[in-house]
């Protein structure tokens, strides 16, 4: 695969993943507008997970059975658009809920497109391509910050979602013009139909390999989500008083961290996962020492948001080279059930951080934030992954040990 076809589907993940994120940063001007009470806010971005948990259900089995997936990403990425949209045009909470909800559902583009990105990739290079395709959802992710933090600053939260309603067509019309359509066999594609194809999920979750990589990644992204969906309240709070546009501005300190990441996949092709993981690991825990100290200073803030960016997309990227590797039968489905753990840890780690830092300041959210980090290496440890880390061989076929 080309680089500019991988730099064009890491956008298609970064502008899908940014219509369930780019609320955070403004969490404030958006929840009163709304009239969602503060202590709820964090209600905005989980609402968004909680439909990208619907849809990595319903919608990823798709791709195990649709003979092109270029296609489905395209009607993905239009969907997303109708969301955004409803959020943008939205009179009350309900309605911006139903849109963001809507959008989250539709997000789940991002794993059809690693899926097609990965079918489309020699065995040898799919950690690469893996790494840089998903580097995208991390830059929609975090790059969305600073753009609706500017963006709400100069007009109001809701060009956010009006922006990110004409980038989702834009590329819908790139995709299907631009990329060479899959040719699939039959074998593929050939799951019974949508219903075996959403009934094969539930095999993966009887899979040690399979549930020892998801409850990482639960524990890895309830840590992230605690940080970037409660970080605008302290921030915007005394003794800080930061408007929309600089909070988004911390959004590039984890771009940073995630960008440095970039190298997982290679790491990965190269038979490294499973020690890269647990290096990532440590870095985590590591991060929440230096983000506690937020109330007394920014630099330390700074410092571990470029650490647990980093070692975020490391585990991230390692996981699902590993998973792929494993399934290269079925890999719409595989990443599809993966990120269910993704989209609960997120959820959780939004939902419960604002209510944390109502009752017990920052420190409470940091210790929320650090627990949910701890508990991830201990999974890692507990799992023997040196037992079940496939390996990719030279020829291009594989191996599982």
């Amino acid at each position: 695969m080309t680089t500019w076809r991988r730099l064009l589907l890491a956008t298609v993940c970064g502008v899908a993943v940014a219509a369930v994120y780019a609320a955070q940063p403004v969490l404030g001007p958006m929840g009163r507008d709304l009239g969602v009470p503060a202590g709820r806010t964090g209600w905005i971005v989980a609402v968004g997970q909680f439909g990208y948990l619907a849809g990595l259900v319903l919608l990823v089995p798709l791709g195990d059975v649709v003979a092109d997936r270029r296609r489905l990403i395209a009607v993905h990425l239009a969907a997303t658009a109708a969301g955004a949209v409803l959020t943008a045009a939205a009179p009350a909470a309900w309605a911006a809920f139903a849109g963001l909800a809507t959008a989250g559902t539709f997000a789940v583009v991002v794993q059809t497109t690693v899926a097609y990105a990965a079918s489309l990739s020699p065995p040898a290079e799919r950690g690469r391509t893996i790494g840089v395709v998903t580097s995208g959802v991390v830059v929609g992710i975090l790059g969305a910050r600073v753009v609706a933090g500017v963006l709400a600053q100069v007009w109001s939260w809701r060009s956010v979602y009006a922006v990110l309603a004409a980038l989702s067509l834009g590329l819908a019309g790139l995709v299907l013009g631009c990329l060479p359509a899959e040719h699939r066999s039959r074998r593929a594609t050939d799951y019974a139909g949508y219903a075996g194809a959403v009934a094969a999920l539930g095999g993966l979750f009887t899979q040690r390999l399979f549930l020892t990589r998801g409850l990482i990644a639960f524990f890895v992204f309830a840590s992230f989500g605690t940080l970037w969906s409660g970080l605008s309240l302290p921030l915007a709070d005394a003794p800080w008083h930061l408007g929309e546009s600089r909070i988004g501005l911390f959004g590039v300190l984890g771009l940073a961290g995630a960008l440095g990441a970039a190298r997982a996949g290679r790491w990965a092709d190269a038979g490294r996962a499973t020690p890269v993981t647990g290096l990532a690991l440590a870095l985590l825990i590591a991060s929440w020492a230096a983000i506690a100290r937020l109330p007394s200073s920014l630099w330390p803030l700074a410092a571990g948001i470029v650490l647990l960016d980093f070692a975020v997309q490391a585990v991230h990227v390692s996981n699902q080279h590993l998973l792929t590797a494993a399934h290269p039968d079925r890999l719409s489905g595989v990443i599809g059930a993966y990120m269910v753990f993704y989209a609960l840890g997120s959820a959780l780690g939004a939902a419960a951080t604002t209510t944390v830092y109502g009752a017990h300041g920052w420190a409470g959210s940091s210790l929320l934030g650090a627990a949910f980090a701890t508990c991830a290496p201990a999974v890692w440890a507990i799992g023997g992954l040196r037992q079940s880390q496939p390996r990719i061989v030279r020829d291009g076929g594989e191996d599982a040990r």
